[in-house]
Order: C-alpha cells, then structure tokens, then sequence
C-alpha cells in the first residue's frame, strides 16, 4: 500500500459509543469526484499521530473492477476523516 494521505469526505454510522462505521467516501482527484462503497472493514484499531489520537479502519473495496485494500483514519479531535493509504 502507498502513503497518500488525502482528506476525504465520509458518509458514516457512528454507534451509540460514539465509534464511526464509513459506508461510503468521495475523494477529489483533479477536477473528478469519485465515490467509493466501503464492502467490508476488515481491522479496527487506535493510534496516536502527532498526539492526536485516531481511529484506523482497515477496509476492503472494489475501486475499478479490481479488489483493493486501503486504511482510513478518523481524527477524534477535530473529527476529520483521511484516506491514508492505498
């Protein structure tokens, strides 16, 4: 997987424990707009990133007829969301 860490724009469950659950997210490339379904979530864990602490979700799609894996982060703090790795 490659490092792109790209802020994104997230469509969520969030559980009455506060924890999200993405469903789908739009990411900007260029001038284009793409919205990708997340299938499956394969791994849930925390993390601190420059003290601030994250949420990690490990997801499964299918992006272009090809099954990919990627990592997005949620940001508990300023509750931004980041498609970090691809």
């Amino acid at each position: 997987m490659k490092v792109v860490a790209k802020p994104i724009e997230v469509i969520a469950w969030f559980k009455t424990d506060g924890v999200p659950k993405p469903l789908r997210f739009r990411i900007n490339d260029n001038d284009s707009k793409t919205v990708i379904k997340v299938d499956r979530i394969m791994q849930i864990d925390t993390e601190k990133l420059a003290g601030n602490p994250m949420i990690v979700f490990r997801c499964q799609s299918l992006i272009n007829d090809v099954t990919k894996v990627y990592e997005l982060k949620y940001e508990l703090t300023t509750c931004k969301w980041i498609l970090y790795k691809i």
